[in-house]
């Protein structure tokens, strides 16, 4: 005869209540699970067992836990980053680190919608930490990346029936910060050709001459950090992408290329042929002055005492130059931008353009950094001329 899961139990005081002792199915060593629960009445312990057991038979049942959001990111860590990159673990600690801050002491399985929306709302406004002033609001694309890796996070606790649905879902960013962004970024265009060419005058003397035409070749500046003399043939004139130099966090990672494409082998413009060569005799003539003091990284780009330099370093002396030209400030990484598009809109072919970048994928290219202006649309302008005038 089974035993009656419902129990009555009489307490000192007189007050009679109901436990309810029901299996919820087995844990990984293969022992069963019970969840225990009291009632005041009967009835009340009936439609909870009726609840419970529908659940258990449909494997919708999720048992009652006291894990915090906090908690449950570091399980989810630990497996999201089992097989990825340092950088690529980084970035995902990042991601989350605002949800930590807004959510992180909530009990996961007490989460809601309206929580989720609130942790946006906070972002957009009040939410950045660095990387600029403390309190103001972060940019959509961050806010996009930590929805992304929270909704990923909470698939998995559905996955391992910790909670019933994945609250962020269906969270979204409002349309007007969204539309805020697309404004921004519109506004926010490479250099044209003629912007350039003060840039390309100012830089001429500078000790830094050839890490900004490297940066004018479109290589990214993790790239440019990460090149080394033995990747340059200054006697051919070409240099081979084969390893990149990033922050994460405070540790600097030296990598190859993610991809096939990514190792690519360059063809040099004559004059940063030139600039290399001379880059690397100032090299020679500094070591020689400093000593046992020199750092011989074998790194191309590097400081007075010869040491390897990281993208933030690169970055600040790429705006003072920027601000002692006089030219409009932007991204060192809209220089890879700029380039793409100038190639794209001179008539060089897809597949070299995206050669170049060290895209395998021609659409992504001509998608993400190719930015045609009005200038570029005189060809267009050309031939329609050439049509309407034989009317």
């Amino acid at each position: 005869m089974l035993k009656d899961p419902i129990r009555k139990v009489l307490h000192k005081d007189g007050r009679t209540r109901y436990r309810l002792v029901v299996d919820v199915g087995t844990n990984e060593a293969g022992k069963r699970k019970q969840l225990t629960r009291t009632f005041d009445t009967k009835k009340q312990a009936v439609t909870e067992l009726s609840r419970i057991r529908h659940q258990v038979q449909q494997s919708t049942f999720v048992a009652p836990t006291k894990l915090t959001v906090d908690e449950w990111l570091d399980t989810w860590l630990t497996s999201a980053t089992r097989e990825v990159e340092a950088a690529t673990a980084a970035n995902y600690e990042d991601a989350l680190r605002p949800v930590r801050t807004h959510l992180g002491d909530k009990a996961l399985q007490a989460l809601t919608e309206q929580d989720i929306e609130g942790l946006v709302d906070w972002m957009l406004t009040s939410g950045r930490v660095r990387g600029g002033k403390p309190g103001t609001g972060l940019g959509v694309r961050s806010v996009r990346l930590t929805l992304g890796r929270l909704r990923a996070a909470l698939n998995m606790a559905v996955r391992r029936q910790l909670v019933p649905r994945n609250v962020a879902q269906y969270v979204t960013i409002p349309r007007k910060a969204r539309d805020a962004a697309l404004e921004a970024k519109a506004e926010r265009k490479p250099w044209t050709e003629e912007e350039a060419l003060p840039f390309l005058r100012h830089i001429a003397g500078d000790r830094l001459h050839a890490p900004m035409l490297l940066l004018l070749l479109g290589l990214r500046p993790a790239e440019v950090c990460g090149l080394r003399w033995q990747d340059v043939d200054l006697k051919v004139g070409t240099l081979q992408v084969a390893m990149t130099r990033t922050n994460v966090e405070r540790i600097v990672v030296e990598k190859a290329p993610k991809t096939a494409a990514g190792r690519r082998r360059l063809l040099l413009p004559r004059v940063v042929t030139e600039a290399l060569g001379s880059f690397r005799t100032q090299q020679a003539k500094e070591r020689l002055a400093a000593g046992e003091a020199y750092s011989a990284s074998g790194r191309v780009v590097v400081d007075e005492l010869g040491g390897a330099v990281k993208t933030d370093w690169l970055r600040r002396r790429c705006y003072r130059l920027m601000e002692t030209s006089g030219v409009r400030r932007v991204r060192p990484y809209d220089a890879r931008h700029a380039v793409l598009t100038w190639l794209a809109a001179s008539g060089v072919p897809d597949v070299v353009v995206s050669a170049w970048a060290g895209h395998s994928d021609l659409s992504f290219t001509k998608r993400v950094y190719v930015h045609p202006d009005v200038q570029h649309l005189q060809p267009a302008v050309d031939r329609l001329n050439a049509v309407f005038d034989q009317a």
